[in-house]
């Protein structure tokens, strides 16, 4: 499956959506798709944007469980294993997981 991340090019990622969820480690999201964007720096600490071959556009991100939100008692984002997939698509939430298992 190719793809390119926020981090090869601009990805539009305007019009996403909550899609479903994965847990994960952080180090593996790291791996896989290399330094995250700092999210809204609000409700988010770490983002990704990721865009298929195939045009389907996801964002992978925590949602207020970080410091961020949470001040001193949110975690920090090298602990965090709950991640929010967005996307225009539910299609994305099955491309994000398969990439996350394919190493495991």
């Amino acid at each position: 499956m190719n793809f390119k991340t926020h981090n090869d090019k601009d990805i539009n990622s305007n019009g996403t959506c909550l899609q479903g969820n994965v847990t994960t480690k952080y180090s593996r999201l790291i791996e896989l798709f290399g330094p995250p964007t700092n999210g809204d720096e609000y409700k988010t600490d770490a983002e990704w944007n990721i865009e298929f071959n195939s045009g389907e556009v996801a964002t992978v991100y925590n949602w207020k469980d970080g410091k961020n939100y949470l001040g001193e008692e949110g975690l920090d984002v090298e602990n965090i294993t709950d991640w929010h997939i967005g996307g225009k698509k539910q299609i994305v939430v099955n491309k994000i997981k398969n990439l996350i298992l394919e190493g495991n």
